[in-house]
């Protein structure tokens, strides 16, 4: 007797299949076209006449740019999003592909155009299983993943996240080879904030440095004790990171300066430890200030937080993502220290980040880069895994 789900895998694995060519004719028609933070307009247009060409009533203007549409399935039950982000980088392309970008300066250097072709192959597939869905799927195309105003923000104020059980992502990886599925315990992106110091001393002659006060003596203090915040009150196997980026201070050889300004990024993968650093940030900052006899302006402004996968969630997806691709998907912990807006989601209910392996043979691809060429058969594996998950997860 044939197993149900054997044959709901291998349908969903037809399915894809069939539409790859179209997929990837998608893909490389945004890769062509880059559009930068919210400024995403031709790509929501092609994602909406994508929808509406598939019978979908998608929503437009969702968070500026961003196009969302729910799949309403025949039985009441929970709701389930799936997001994809639309927009590039402002990276000039060096890969010379007969699609590379036309925009000079900008490029799908994350694979962006990978998970919008993924995605929209999903809104293809999920209503064929209408009739057995209990509750309601909804796809999200955001915008400005990849600017520090965010485009995951915009969309949750609009009702993006409004009433959602669950919500799941996923992200190209090149470290995984196409066709690959990555899952991820605990955090699977860190936090990411910044700060601007500014030191205020007093400037004088180089050669009367005790009629002034030195903002760049002070500066350098602070530079090295800032850093035992992660090296001597953080627990090891909490890690975080800690960066000074930028430090200017002083115009010539033989004046000290008025000031000094220092700025940099702060990453941590737990809660907890974020606010530990910025406490113990501003405890530093004001340490330094006192014993040192210069006024130090802290603006330590916060951003995404880390992007925490539910582990129950984790547990639910790995035999669904097994039995569909015939062997064992193992979730182990992630050592990225990159930012994820869809971390605003998961602070608010149950989610997780999945990888999709998208590594070339023969090729060595880090994200962010300018010669970056993801294998394309990475759509058909992300549609599988997204559409299984969401057609089990509603069944």
């Amino acid at each position: 007797m044939t197993d149900h789900k054997d044959v709901l895998a291998r349908d969903i694995s037809a399915k894809s299949e069939s539409m790859q060519a179209h997929l990837i004719a998608i893909r490389r028609d945004i890769h062509a076209h880059p559009e930068l933070g919210f400024d995403t307009q031709r790509t929501a247009t092609l994602v909406e006449q994508e929808l509406l060409r598939l019978g979908l009533v998608p929503k437009t203007g969702v968070g500026r740019t961003g196009v969302m549409v729910d799949i309403v399935g025949a039985h009441p039950g929970k709701t389930v999003l799936l997001r994809a982000d639309m927009d590039a980088l402002p990276i000039h392309e060096q890969t010379g592909l007969s699609f590379s970008s036309q925009y000079p300066g900008k490029m799908h250097a994350c694979g962006h155009d990978i998970h919008t072709a993924t995605l929209l192959g999903v809104a293809a597939i999920v209503p064929y299983y209408r009739a057995q869905l209990h509750g309601t799927l909804r796809l999200i195309f955001q915008p400005a993943e990849e600017t520090p105003e965010s485009g995951a923000e915009a969309m949750i104020a609009d009702g993006a996240a409004d009433g959602v059980d669950l919500a799941i992502t996923l992200h190209n990886k090149p470290e995984l080879a196409a066709g690959e599925i990555g899952l991820t315990r605990g955090a699977s992106t860190a936090s990411s904030d910044e700060f601007d110091v500014v030191v205020h001393g007093k400037s004088t002659h180089a050669a009367r440095p005790h009629m002034g006060t030195d903002p760049i003596i002070a500066a350098v203090n602070l530079v090295s004790q800032l850093q035992t915040i992660i090296s001597r009150e953080l627990d090891p196997a909490n890690s975080a990171v800690l960066t000074i980026g930028h430090i200017h201070g002083g115009t010539t050889h033989n004046i000290i300066s008025d000031s000094c300004l220092l700025q940099g990024t702060v990453r941590a993968k737990s809660p907890a430890a974020r606010t530990h650093i910025e406490e113990a940030f501003k405890r530093i900052c004001a340490g330094v200030a006192l014993s040192l006899n210069v006024r130090v302006e802290v603006n330590y402004q916060r951003g995404v937080p880390p992007l925490m996968n539910d582990d129950g969630l984790i547990d639910a997806l790995e035999p669904i993502l097994s039995h569909q691709f015939g062997k064992a998907i193992v979730a182990k912990p992630s050592a990225s220290f990159g930012a994820e807006d869809f971390s605003l989601f998961t602070e608010r209910v149950p989610g997780c980040q999945i990888h999709i392996g998208s590594g070339a043979p023969g090729r060595d691809d880090h994200l962010h880069n300018s010669d970056y060429q993801p294998d394309e058969r990475s759509i058909h594996a992300g549609t599988q895994a997204l559409a299984r998950l969401a057609i089990d997860l509603l069944s």
